[in-house]
């Protein structure tokens, strides 16, 4: 382990972390976005600072790292570089920095002990690993000794010395006997934390001769054992019989019989000592006494309580155990041992210190080139750590220069950095109990805003459940997200919507109309883009018909109901289950689509059946009871709620307490579960009654806590499975004493409803809680911290008081105290409020606008000095306003906006405002009494942006080879339009783009006419505005040129000319001799011979007819008078695609092989499976097909 204050420069030990930054930006696990981005490198896994290793396994010291370009490695042993090449036994992973160093063919790990350390590198720079010291784990054993025997009188104390030889790790200590089972220990014999046993007092029952200590090695998995330790315990009169047998009456042993004795300490030693403990770790506290009888041990904390839910007591409470100290832990805690004789006690003075612990966990900062960044790194630790700063390894008094980068103490300010400022930066805050190493790069990036959601993703929910829609996104600078719903609509914004820091939108509550499509857009000052995700909110589903509870007798039937609705485009599945499970496998059960029917019902259907419909999105169900009752003809048992309980009696009345009891009614064939018992206050309300407790049912008697001046009536109702009874009758009254009040008011605060005065108000106490008659209010004030006496009234029957004449918004101490005839109540709680707010006095200085882009500017002012606030600080507000557009030189009617910023704030942002335009704003402070005076209008403009997409596009007059476009100009050009931008390409007739062409139009042109376009061609044209700073949205149409006259002339006459139609003729006369002769042949299959069909199938020339399906080779299906398609006649190799006809022959057979028909004809030689069985055979010579290829590797 370290312990150094300080880290040498040359060693450098340190660990890799990441600093806090104002502006960090996370660079998403996203593994494209990884694969584009350079970064410096990280670790990502290492071994444990102290490693213990196992002497018989290969030592394997872990160092991963990322960054883009992927990092090399280096390493260091006891501080200089540990060359691996020169090593055979020393290997690297591949692709890692993880070492494996080879000790199991005669290595010694003890020749591999040091301090090392990983270094991963790459040209956006380096990191480091901890400083990982290896040692070799070690289990040595016994120094040999002779181990004597124990004599031990019964009574007295004995500890048996354990002292196991020293371990690394230390090893676990337990004692056994000879069997190898623990020895029995309790608050007499115990184990202590050192390891040694401790007898308070010895029995003859602890005689043995195999008292063995053994020492448990965790990381060589060896158990090491001392010798056996015998023990005798020998009792006075056993002894005086022994010397009796061999001397006279008057010598025998004079020594007292057993005698009792007070506690002393086996352990600590003294009366007092100290224990130093590092914060979060467990703090163990020993005291074992010894005296006759046993003592007991208790734990005190001298001024103050032992910790709640982090102390436990441990071995019969002689091992205090406090989890997860910290400083609030320290201090003198003491033991005392008791017994009957007396006692006897320990102090232990407790100091927490700290190794270093972090405040502000260090993080990566990402920037793009100008920004400002921070590095923070602030550890804490008692003593105070130290904090030192290095970059890339190096320290930074000695690094490079960099302009950009100024030091101060735990901070590093970066200030308009540029890429070269990329580093990585190492922060070590170090004391005497240890150190934390941190490493935070500083990636210098310019990206884009990318979001990294799929576009048009689909999401469904429940209505009135909550919708997240996400938008994962990056960019350097962070982009700021916006939310729109439908294709123009305005931001979101409000209380129906939560904005997540990460891009997500949530609505709380998603409703029907919340359906529809949601844009997300991504800014940065580098470019915007957009994407598009869908929100369907469905019906939830209901149980609209339940099932309901049946009593059946056996043999019967029974039948369950349930009815669902449901959202339409939702599919239900509706499941049923008994007593929560599966329904039994019985044909019995017969379940329907909105229902559930059992026959012939038994004694084993007894149970709960559930009914649980379920969509993709949601669940409901519904259960009912089934009882199988025995088919006799005695009437079935009727339940109901039970009789009202009966003869109330009050007994032992005493003044804040009295007995009650009663008699319960008839329970309707339903046990009684529990009685409640209410009460009236017959003086302050009544006829109104009140809960006061419940019991058991079992119970008909309770003791009741009673109010002072209370008039009490009580009655009691009855509740079983079926419902609650009616109430009892009213027990006789009783009267309570009056007392002073028990409490005070609540709610006290102090607010002002004008600049001079001071509202204070209470809530009153309810009747019962006056205690007595005369109830008033003592109201008490005084100013605060100005030494006033304080200032008292007394009030009755209000709960308002109002102080006037007060300075404004000062803070006053109040309480307000009851009391009546006999007294006052307890002294109240003092509570802090103010006097009257008015309106604030000055406005906020130093307005500054800086303009973040087109649509978005960020306001900076100073905060007003509190005093002038003269009430409550809100926030502040900003009044904009647009004057007029730069690009149409005219004035619109002022709107003004209002944007609110709560708390102390000396900046805010400006979204949505229109680009190429004039705007003005102003400031004020806000209170809770209105505004304050408004800071100087300040004027802005915002910068050019990109338009909108043109007004229209509209094509027309369209010729053989040309066509025109006319447009409008952008609803809102954004700026100075410079040009506008037309593309376009042609659309075949499979729908595939051609070529993109590209034309440029100067921005005062409304209308263009392109010519030398190809005839009878359907063109797609987009079509968008640029100002400078970039294109705007595009508008999209399509349009086709007219037809050549003279082809479609040509295209009509084929269809007249005399060797078509004489063609076409002799095609259909072919076409009928053939099914003639085909009709025959099917009716008189069965009569032909095989061999003869056979014959005939293998000339090709005599087989017109296609092989798969039966249809001729050269034209189509007869019935679907189509058209010949281009490919339909039979390839060369004989083979004829399925989908060309869907009238095959087989599909009147019983499969592809070729059947015997039910009439006995054969029609499998009409099948493609009969002429290609040749080829998959041994002696084919085609090429094998590279499906079976792929299927038959092994």
């Amino acid at each position: 382990m370290m312990t150094k204050k300080t880290i040498s420069a040359s060693r450098a030990f340190l660990i890799l972390f990441l600093c806090y930054m104002i502006t960090a930006l996370e660079v998403p696990l996203d593994s494209i976005l990884l694969k584009e981005l350079s970064q410096p490198p990280t670790i990502t896994q290492q071994s444990p600072k102290d490693y213990i290793v196992d002497p018989r396994e290969n030592i394997v010291i872990q160092c991963e790292a990322k960054g883009k370009p992927p990092p090399s490695f280096s390493w260091t042993r006891n501080g200089t570089h540990f060359d691996i090449d020169k090593d055979a036994r020393v290997t690297v992973k591949p692709n890692s920095g993880t070492l494996v160093i080879n000790i199991m063919n005669g290595g010694k790990a003890e020749a591999y002990e040091g301090v090392y350390q990983c270094t991963a590198r790459n040209e956006r720079g380096a990191a480091i690993s901890n400083n990982i010291v290896i040692r070799s784990s070690r289990s040595p054993l016994w120094t040999k000794e002779k181990v004597e025997p124990k004599l031990v009188r019964e009574g007295d104390p004995l500890v048996l010395h354990c002292s196991p030889p020293v371990g690394l790790p230390p090893p676990i200590i337990f004692w056994m006997d000879n069997s190898f089972q623990r020895l029995p220990q309790n608050e007499r014999v115990s184990q202590g934390l050192n390891g040694d046993l401790y007898f308070s007092n010895v029995k003859p029952e602890d005689t043995r001769e195999d008292y063995i200590c053994y020492a448990r090695f965790n990381h060589t998995q060896t158990i090491q054992q001392k010798q056996p330790i015998s023990v005798k315990v020998f009792s006075m009169d056993s002894l005086n019989e022994t010397i009796s047998a061999n001397l006279s009456d008057t010598d025998f042993y004079g020594a007292k019989p057993l005698t009792e004795r007070r506690p002393t300490l086996l352990t600590p030693m003294g009366s007092t000592s100290n224990k130093v403990e590092l914060r979060g770790n467990v703090l163990l506290l020993e005291c074992i006494a010894e005296g006759l009888p046993t003592p007991v041990i208790r734990w005190i904390k001298e001024g103050g309580e032992l910790p709640v839910n982090r102390t436990f007591f441990e071995n019969f409470k002689k091992t205090l155990k406090i989890i997860e100290v910290s400083e609030a832990d320290s201090g003198k805690y003491k033991c005392v041992a008791r017994n009957p004789l007396g006692s006897t006690h320990h102090t232990i003075t407790v100091t927490v210190k700290a190794a270093p612990y972090w405040i502000t966990a260090p993080r990566n900062l990402v920037l793009s080139p100008g920004e400002d960044g921070t590095l923070i790194c602030r550890a804490n630790g008692n003593p105070k750590p130290n904090i030192s700063w290095l970059t890339n390894g190096v320290p930074i008094a000695i690094a490079p220069e960099d302009p950009s980068r100024k030091v101060d103490g735990d901070t590093i300010i970066f200030s308009d950095v540029q890429e070269r400022s990329s580093a990585v930066y190492q922060c070590n805050a170090s004391n005497e109990y240890g150190y934390l190493l941190a490493n935070a790069f500083v990636n210098v990036l310019a990206e884009p805003p990318r979001i990294l959601t799929p576009a048009n993703k689909l999401y469904q929910v429940i209505a009135n459940n909550p919708a997240l829609l996400d938008c994962a996104f990056f960019g350097s600078p962070v982009p700021e997200i916006e939310w729109f719903k439908g294709v123009k609509g305005s931001i979101l914004r409000g209380d129906l919507y939560v904005f997540h820091d990460n891009g997500t939108l949530e609505i709380p509550v998603a409703q029907k109309d919340s359906t529809g499509t949601y844009t997300c857009v991504a800014r940065n000052k580098l470019g915007k883009v957009q994407n598009e995700v869908h929100l369907e909110v469905k019906d939830p589903t209901m149980i609209i018909k339940q099932p309901e509870y049946k009593i059946i007798q056996r043999g019967g039937q029974v039948s369950f109901e349930c009815t669902i609705k449901h959202d339409p485009t939702l599919i239900p599945t509706i499941t049923w289950v008994k007593d929560n499970g599966e329904l039994p496998d019985d044909e019995r059960f017969i379940i329907h689509k909105d229902s559930l029917a059992i026959m012939n019902v038994t004694d084993k259907d007894d149970g709960t059946y559930t009914c649980v419909a379920n969509t993709t999105l949601d669940s409901v169900s519904a259960s009912a009871v089934f009882t199988v009752v025995a088919a006799t003809p005695t009437p079935a048992i009727i339940y109901d709620r039970p009789n009202p309980p009966f003869d109330l009696e009050l007994t032992d009345q005493l003044e804040r307490s009295i007995q009650l009891s009663w008699i319960p009614g008839y329970d309707n064939n339903s046990p009684i579960t529990n009685f409640v018992i209410e009460y009236e206050d017959g003086m302050h309300e009544p006829g109104v009654w009140h809960y006061q407790t419940e019991v058991r049912g079992t119970q008909t008697t309770v003791q009741l806590k009673l109010s002072p001046y209370v008039n009490y009536s009580f009655r009691v109702i009855a509740v079983n499975e079926i419902g609650r009874s009616q109430p009892s009758e009213a027990s006789e009254q009783y009267l309570t004493k009056a007392a002073k009040p028990d409490e005070n008011p609540s709610g006290v605060q102090g607010i002002g409803s004008e600049p001079d005065n001071l509202v204070i108000i209470w809530e009153p106490l309810k009747g019962f809680q006056s205690n007595g008659p005369g109830l008033q209010y003592k109201v008490s004030w005084r100013q605060k911290d100005v030494g006033d006496e304080w200032t008292s009234v007394i009030v009755a029957n209000v709960s308002k008081y109002i102080v006037s004449g007060t300075p404004i918004f000062v803070p006053y101490e109040i309480k307000v105290q009851a009391l009546n005839d006999l007294g006052y109540a307890p002294e109240p709680a003092e509570v802090i409020g103010h006097s009257g707010e008015d309106l604030p006095m000055v406005a906020p200085g130093s307005v500054q606008v800086h303009i973040v882009n087109s649509t978005l500017a960020k306001v900076h002012w100073d905060p007003v000095p509190l005093k002038t606030v003269r009430g409550h600080l809100q926030g502040y507000r900003i009044y904009y306003w647009k004057v007029q557009s730069l690009s149409k030189r005219r004035r619109r009617h002022v709107e003004k906006k209002i944007l609110t910023f709560s708390g102390n704030k000396t900046h805010g942002m400006l979204p949505g405002l229109e680009p190429y335009s004039s705007y003005k704003l102003n400031v004020r402070v806000v209170n809770g009494k209105g505004e304050g005076p408004a800071s100087p209008d300040k004027l802005f403009k915002t910068p050019e942006g990109v338009p909108s997409s043109p007004s229209f596009l509209k094509i027309t007059n369209p010729t053989l080879d040309s066509l025109t476009l006319e447009w409008g100009p952008p609803t809102h050009p954004n700026g100075v339009l410079i040009a506008y931008t037309l593309k376009f390409q042609p659309i075949n007739s499979t729908h595939e783009l051609g070529p993109l062409v590209e034309i440029r139009i100067p921005a005062n042109e409304t209308s263009l006419i392109l010519s030398n376009l190809n005839y009878s061609t359907r063109y797609k044209f987009y079509f968008y505005a640029q100002t400078s700073v970039g294109a705007g949205s595009q508008t999209t149409e399509e349009a086709v040129t007219i037809m050549d006259e003279a082809m479609a002339s040509r295209q009509v006459d084929i269809a007249t000319q005399g060797w078509f139609i004489g063609l076409m003729c002799a095609v259909a006369l072919l076409i009928l001799i053939l099914l003639i002769v085909c009709f025959i042949r099917r009716n008189k299959g069965g009569k032909y011979p095989v061999k003869e069909k056979e014959d005939a199938h293998a000339d090709p020339e005599i087989q017109p007819m296609k092989e798969d399906d039966g249809t001729f080779g050269e034209y189509g299906d007869a019935e679907d008078h189509k058209p010949l398609k281009k490919g339909s006649r039979t390839p060369s190799d004989r083979t004829v695609k399925k989908e060309d006809s869907d009238d095959s022959l087989v599909d009147y057979g019983e499969g592809v092989n070729g059947q015997f028909n039910e009439d006995g004809s054969f029609i499998g030689q009409y099948s493609g499976k009969k002429e290609k069985e040749p080829a998959e055979g041994n002696e084919s010579s085609e090429a094998p097909s590279p499906v079976n290829a792929m299927n038959s590797f092994v």
